[in-house]
């Protein structure tokens, strides 16, 4: 029988994978390579999920790999898991089934049925079972709630700044009534994936825009509301790709939100809105060229 690998490891949803979880996956990634063992993040599925999320599993799974992370095990909130004892889960599923050697995690960072122990119960139970319990530095007050703080007031520039990265929404596109084709800006109606995941903030966006099978990264505008000037009443997402003169029907759109352009507004006519939507495309063309220059 093949020896088992060894591990370093932390425990933790990585929602949205934000700065404060890559510093975590970064010590993982150092203790690992000072014990001379290799590295693991222990995440879970969905089905835990009470919040609205940040990231799609896939994503989520990505962006931690990006990190440097050898090996990430996704769990399944089962009912055997539910009911473990955090000696139960640390002996049967870290040290039995995983291999991990060293965990990393903080004191206020808990697991186990009804989560009732904390760090100096963990240490205590490591020591009986083998595994060193080690305790992570605090490093600085970026949470996941932070993120969806920001993305709810339509903060996106300060959510990127918070994860690392820009935030993104994944989906099909999805005919729609085809107003924006009619004002000269053709949209295409996005239906997320995920549809647990956080749509942000009411308003106007600068976007970028990755399509399916295609490495170029486009520029966009993207509205998402419920289209007041024609008495809308269902939010839609609608993303305008700048310069592309393509039937998006049925692919699958990517989107990354940059800046927030303006928020959304009820116009006195199509012709009103047509030029606010000229303006805004002139704001993302300079924005997008100054990110060039």
């Amino acid at each position: 029988m093949d020896k088992m690998e060894e591990y370093v490891a932390t425990i933790g949803m990585f929602d949205g994978v934000h700065r404060g979880h890559q510093f975590v996956l970064r010590q993982v990634i150092e203790t690992a390579r000072e014990r001379g063992l290799k590295s693991m993040a222990i995440t879970f599925d969905h089905s835990l999920r009470r919040e609205q999320l940040l990231t799609t599993l896939d994503e989520k799974l990505a962006l931690i790999s990006r990190t440097g992370i050898e090996h990430t095990e996704v769990l399944q909130f089962t009912d055997a898991l539910k009911q473990m004892t955090a000696r139960e889960f640390m002996k049967q599923v870290l040290g039995e089934q995983l291999g991990v050697k060293v965990l990393l995690t903080g004191y206020d960072n808990r697991f186990g049925h009804n989560r009732e122990e904390g760090f100096d119960d963990y240490v205590r139970y490591g020591q009986e079972l083998g595994i060193e319990v080690l305790q992570l530095p605090a490093e600085g007050n970026v949470s996941s709630s932070l993120v969806r703080s920001l993305l709810n007031e339509g903060r996106v520039d300060e959510a990127t700044q918070a994860l690392g990265h820009p935030y993104q929404l994944t989906g099909h596109v999805e005919h729609g009534e085809h107003i924006g084709t009619q004002l000269g800006f053709p949209t295409a109606n996005l239906v997320a994936d995920e549809r647990q995941q956080l749509v942000p903030a009411a308003g106007a966006y600068a976007v970028q825009v990755m399509l399916d099978g295609d490495t170029r990264l486009y520029a966009g505008m993207m509205n998402i509301g419920k289209r007041p000037t024609f008495e809308g009443h269902r939010t839609t997402l609608e993303v305008h790709v700048l310069h592309l003169d393509k039937d998006l029907y049925g692919q699958r759109v990517t989107v990354s939100f940059i800046q927030r352009l303006r928020d959304e507004q009820r116009f006195d006519s199509a012709e009103a809105l047509k030029g606010q939507l000229q303006r805004d495309a002139q704001q993302v063309e300079n924005l997008f060229k100054k990110k060039q220059d």
